[in-house]
């Protein structure tokens, strides 16, 4: 079935539906990653954005569960130049338009996604819709008519993302480990709570909006705060928690954690023009001058306007020089804007894991030896 995708700008780009029929509506971003397909397709941080991918074909390793970052995607709309229906791997079990199908998300394939990702450089992250070809014509008149009516056409996205992609429960991910991590869950990806066991910590995952006391109780050595969607200023009630947590555990956070320590603390953040999203960003640490190639996942920036005194930074992106990394003057509290536990990788920056347990060792008063 012939579709399309419509942006707020009035540009318009032609594809073939795949997945489900029905429209889909969103942030319209954009992916450079070469690999991870399944991967983005079921990170929560995507929640209420249609996602164009670069990379001309997707869909040729197909997809299994063994591989997802959440039990649903949170996407609204997946978009590529071409989508592969023949895949082939040996752990394929299904094609990527059969996922989509059965996931009820909309996707649009043959598009010309080199001049849509140019469009959206140009313009900035754009709200549009992907719709079949006969219901185009009624979106575009709509377009024609006062900034009032299109404002109703292309309305504001919901910004409860957070506490709709959180866990409605708290659970115990691994049971066995030397040290007790309480992860928040604000739309986490499943690979950080398995990095964590990885390296020997018990984990329980808590919702977003669980409070000190119910964390305290359950007696962790340290606190993950982990990635998740939307405007980090959406989620200003849990900043009190926040910094109790920092003043009482070693803390560390990623993406949006990152972004709510930093605003917890004192700094602010803000929209970028289209976001850091792709599996190729190069990162440097301050302390180093070591330069890490990163997976992001980010429409929002930790500003340097007015940093307050309590934090420095650590790591900045290469080509933009935007704040990456960020850690306390005085308390055992870190965190960066990339995503050290990224599946399929890179993992260059793997090592901030051991990191945080060195600081959860230090305040159990134990040392960490591994090998280097």
């Amino acid at each position: 079935m012939k579709g399309c995708l419509v942006l707020e700008n009035g540009r318009v780009f032609h594809g073939d539906l795949i997945g489900a029929t029905q429209q889909a509506y969103g942030e319209v971003v954009f992916h450079t990653g070469m690999t991870g397909y399944q991967e983005i397709l079921t990170d929560p941080s995507y929640a209420g954005q249609i996602v164009v991918m670069t990379y001309p074909l997707i869909g040729n390793c197909g997809l299994n569960v063994r591989d997802f970052e959440a039990q649903k995607p949170w996407l609204t709309g997946f978009i590529t130049s071409e989508a592969c229906d023949l895949p082939s791997h040996h752990e394929s079990e299904g094609t990527l338009a059969d996922y989509l199908a059965k996931q009820g998300i909309v996707g649009l394939t043959g598009v010309d996604t080199r001049r849509l990702v140019q469009t959206i450089r140009q313009h900035g992250s754009l709200k549009g819709y992907i719709v079949a070809q006969d219901q185009r014509e009624h979106l575009v008149a709509g377009m024609t008519e006062t900034a009032s009516e299109k404002g109703s056409l292309f309305p504001a996205l919901p910004r409860d993302t957070v506490k709709r992609v959180t866990t409605p429960t708290i659970y115990t991910h691994t049971k066995h480990g030397d040290s007790h991590v309480v992860l928040l869950d604000f739309g986490a990806k499943a690979n950080i709570a398995r990095s964590l066991a990885g390296i020997g910590c018990r984990v329980t995952v808590v919702p977003a909006t669980t409070s000190f006391d119910k964390i305290q109780a359950l007696e962790p050595d340290g606190i993950m705060l982990s990635n998740g969607p939307g405007d980090p200023q959406d989620c200003a009630d849990l900043l009190p928690t926040i910094r109790r947590l920092g003043e009482t555990y070693p803390m560390f956070g990623i993406c949006l954690g990152h972004q709510l320590i930093a605003l917890a603390y004192g700094a602010r953040t803000e929209k970028m023009k289209f976001g850091h999203r792709g599996s190729n960003h190069p990162v440097k640490s301050l302390a180093t001058g070591q330069v890490w190639m990163t997976s992001q996942n980010h429409g929002y920036t930790v500003s340097e306007a007015d940093f307050p005194a309590a934090l420095t930074v650590t790591h900045r992106n290469v080509n933009d020089g935007t704040v990456e990394g960020i850690a306390h003057a005085e308390l055992p509290v870190f965190s960066v804007q990339f995503h050290p536990e990224a599946a399929p990788g890179p993992q260059e920056s793997y090592e901030l894991f051991l990191q945080f347990l060195v600081l959860i060792r230090e305040r159990k008063g134990q040392q960490l030896v591994y090998a280097t």
